[in-house]
């Protein structure tokens, strides 16, 4: 399998008249003219100075130049960084800061906040508009084509996505050509992709959801894909005559059941609808079924290890539950604090195994070699069990994660923010159900004697410093925090005591 992942994905294909997408404002584009873009994509990079193994890093709007971008990296021999629209100069500090990309990607709007920042890491900057122009494009449209694929090897780094981690630092974890390739290869089968299939594509391409399940499985499969810049519920629907498949997360299916349109006529040609970032309620699940006919497809995966494992496509889809292992996935549930293997309904933590398995952090040695086991194995962090039937089931997040509309959520990153305002004396942030983001943020404050606060002094105050979606949905005001005998916050209390914050 060893090889660059472009070559995989695109290099056959990109002779081919037959249509890779269409596009909201570039209209429908075939394999070969996305191709050819991507070699004048490339074409400018390397002019711009990129070299194989410098990283992109990219903070750009949705739009078919944007996910030509990503394959243009790739086949120039770099690194893709992609980052979330919503992050703010100051967090964009941090990731260039420690990726030091050679080139860095944003919004032309953007960039006369993010040039001191993209200067300081040495990065050269382009520019790339929501309808695909800017100083990139222009580069490209002058630039000397792309005439052949960077030699690179399976083993050799092909992305970097971040995920934060409960000490506040994020983390850049390493996807190789072969990581990448194995698991699109991998989900073509279970998920039965062909020619013939038609994605509906709305979710975002920084995230490894939208990025690489969605796009690569389209790419390996020679699929095709209606690609919205982003997700609209009457806009999906309305595009479900025309396809055969929607993969999105919980969100997406609960503001789809609101369209008094989704009915079983209306979801005729449809044949998978998949479901992940996210647990999925199992009355949304039964829901859904009664409406259009379709059992939702849950799977799971991380940021780390793309998807590890899914529910079957020919088979009982159980609500409540993940499937089972992927080939070549092997998973076990250990004892948290031993590692001893534990049985079938035992709780325990989530370990996985395989191709899919990222190599390590980038630039933390220590980091890696305290998330693997001796024997390969990588430990998610994720509490779970396996039922007797064989059925993966996700119960809890021994790092105290946060997945709110598909976006993970470290709470110690926001707690660092909350504490650091003037009359703030600790905070505590945590998860609970939300009917429409799987899980909604909320922040318990202890302000300082004498200090007044109120909700809006607190939201206000982070809308500089977070993205939008790791900003709390309700903060509440406490004497103090619960603790256990050695002073450790209890979250549980809390998300018991406010359980039913949104419903």
């Amino acid at each position: 399998m060893a090889g660059n992942l472009y070559d995989a994905l695109l290099g056959a294909a990109g002779a081919e008249d037959r249509l890779l997408m269409r596009d909201e404002t570039a209209g429908a584009i075939s394999y070969k003219e996305f191709a050819d873009h991507c070699a004048r994509l490339g074409g400018a990079l390397v002019e711009a100075g990129l070299k194989p193994g410098d990283r992109v890093a990219v903070q750009a709007e949705k739009s078919a130049t944007a996910l030509a971008l990503y394959l243009a990296v790739v086949r120039a021999g770099g690194i893709y960084l992609p980052l979330n629209v919503a992050y703010t100069p100051a967090e964009i500090e941090y990731f260039l800061g420690d990726a030091e990309p050679a080139i860095f990607v944003c919004d032309p709007a953007k960039r006369d906040a993010l040039d001191p920042v993209a200067r300081s890491a040495g990065a050269a900057i382009l520019t790339l508009d929501p309808s695909g122009n800017g100083t990139l494009e222009d580069a490209a449209n002058s630039a000397k084509p792309l005439a052949e694929t960077s030699p690179r090897g399976g083993s050799d780094i092909a992305a970097i996505l971040y995920t934060s981690g409960t000490t506040g630092r994020s983390k850049g974890a390493m996807l190789s050509h072969d990581n990448l390739l194995s698991n699109a290869l991998s989900l073509v089968d279970a998920w039965r992709f062909t020619s013939d299939d038609v994605l509906i594509h709305a979710l975002p391409i920084f995230h490894t959801h939208g990025l690489f399940v969605a796009t690569n499985v389209v790419l390996a499969s020679r699929a095709s894909m209606i690609f919205q810049a982003r997700f609209d519920p009457a806009k999906v629907l309305a595009a479900m005559p025309e396809a055969t498949t929607l993969m999105g997360v919980p969100t997406f299916y609960t503001r789809l059941l609101q369209q008094p349109g989704l009915t079983r006529e209306a979801a005729a040609t449809m044949r998978l609808f998949v479901s992940g970032s996210a647990p999925l309620l199992a009355e949304t699940h039964r829901e859904w079924q009664d409406r259009t006919g379709h059992a939702i497809l849950e799977r799971y995966g991380m940021t780390e290890t793309n998807m590890n494992t899914s529910n079957p496509y020919d088979g009982r889809r159980v609500a409540g539950t993940v499937g089972f292992p992927l080939p070549g996935v092997d998973l076990r549930i250990v004892d948290p604090e031993t590692g001893a293997p534990l049985g079938p309904e035992d709780i325990g933590m989530i370990e996985v195994r395989g191709p899919n398995v990222f190599s390590g952090y980038w630039r933390m040695p220590e980091k890696t070699a305290a998330e693997f086991r001796e024997d390969g194995f990588f430990i998610t962090g994720d509490l779970g069990k396996v039922d007797a039937d064989g059925y993966v089931h996700i119960v809890g997040r021994g790092k105290d994660l946060i997945i709110t509309g598909g976006f993970n959520v470290y709470p110690k990153e926001v707690e660092l923010e909350i504490d650091a305002m003037e009359g703030v004396l600790e905070s505590a942030v945590f998860g609970v159900a939300h009917p429409d983001f799987g899980e909604g943020i909320v922040a318990a404050v202890v302000p300082r004697d004498g200090a007044s606060l109120n909700d809006r002094d607190v939201i206000e105050a982070l809308g500089a410093r977070l993205a939008a979606y790791k900003r709390p949905k309700k903060i509440v005001f406490l004497d103090e925090l619960p603790r256990n005998t050695m002073g450790k916050v209890q979250k549980n209390l809390l998300r018991s005591q406010f359980a039913d914050s949104f419903t």
